[in-house]
């Protein structure tokens, strides 16, 4: 999908890009498929903030997605292919033998009118699911299992895809989108091809105005703070972070700090997404 540029009629304009959405086929969605989207601002069940930079944006219905594409060896063709204000990656419309609709991440090749399918009978191609064990090595993946049964997890964001690196045992090995290697069940789900939208790391949005109907607030600069908000604030005039390095908000290294806790999976980690890191 090709990237447009807009004139330069305001500072604002002058080297933003937007979509052309050439592949977009339908711009209302099903209605079946839609629920209630309500927005947190960032805060907790407690109403205390913990995550930032959030709040306002346009209203929006959430689209039911079948990220478990547990609907197997049923044939679907695809009615359309839409576009979700929730997520990166654009959304097919599937219409399945039977009667039933359901919404699937379109990967990158996928046309209105092919047909799909889910199961261990799949062909190899892009939009049909298939267990780790049916798929050949080297095969790109996207929207994969890391629990049998669960749902896709890894690679759902636009223009990213997982591969299948090898087969032993009961286990695979794919890499991630960060590069990092981990050990999956041969059961867990994936599909077949990358993700679609494959453009949006070169949007450039262009004006703060444009971030902000997306429901993404401002980033205020901890040096700019008083020294009861952050670390970093205080001074007359401006000063560095001093000698201990960056900190967080609540004092915590910001920079270099191992954050990863979950060692109940850490055996699942072949190789880390870091160079300096296995694990």
């Amino acid at each position: 999908m090709p990237v447009k540029s807009y004139k330069p009629t305001s500072a604002g304009r002058r080297g933003m890009t937007g979509y052309t959405f050439e592949e977009i086929t339908r711009t209302e969605p099903t209605r079946s498929l839609l629920a209630p989207n309500l927005k947190s601002g960032g805060r907790n069940a407690t109403g205390r903030v913990t995550v930032q930079h959030r709040g306002g944006g346009h209203k929006r219905y959430y689209r039911i997605i079948d990220f478990k594409r547990n609907k197997l060896n049923i044939p679907a063709k695809v009615a359309s292919i839409e576009y979700d204000p929730n997520r990166t990656a654009r959304i097919a419309l599937l219409n399945y033998a039977d009667g039933e609709k359901r919404y699937i991440i379109a990967p990158v090749g996928l046309k209105v009118g092919d047909a799909i399918m889910a199961g261990s009978g799949a062909d190899i191609r892009p939009g049909n699911a298939l267990p780790l064990a049916d798929l050949p090595v080297g095969t790109l993946i996207h929207n994969v299992e890391l629990n049998p049964g669960r749902g896709g997890q890894i690679g759902r964001s636009a223009g990213v895809a997982a591969q299948l690196i090898s087969k032993e045992g009961d286990m695979a090995q794919v890499r991630m989108p960060s590069g990092e290697v981990r050990l999956l069940s041969l059961h867990c789900m994936a599909t077949v091809g990358e993700v679609g939208n494959m453009e949006h790391q070169n949007i450039n949005y262009g004006k703060a105005g444009r971030k902000r109907h997306l429901g993404v607030r401002p980033t205020v600069r901890g040096s700019a703070m008083d020294p009861a908000s952050h670390p970093h604030g205080g001074g007359e005039g401006r000063q560095g972070i001093g000698l201990a390095g960056p900190k967080t908000r609540w004092g915590k290294p910001a920079l270099g700090k191992k954050t990863r806790n979950n060692k109940r999976s850490d055996r699942f980690i072949v190789r880390g997404r870091t160079k300096k890191s296995r694990k």
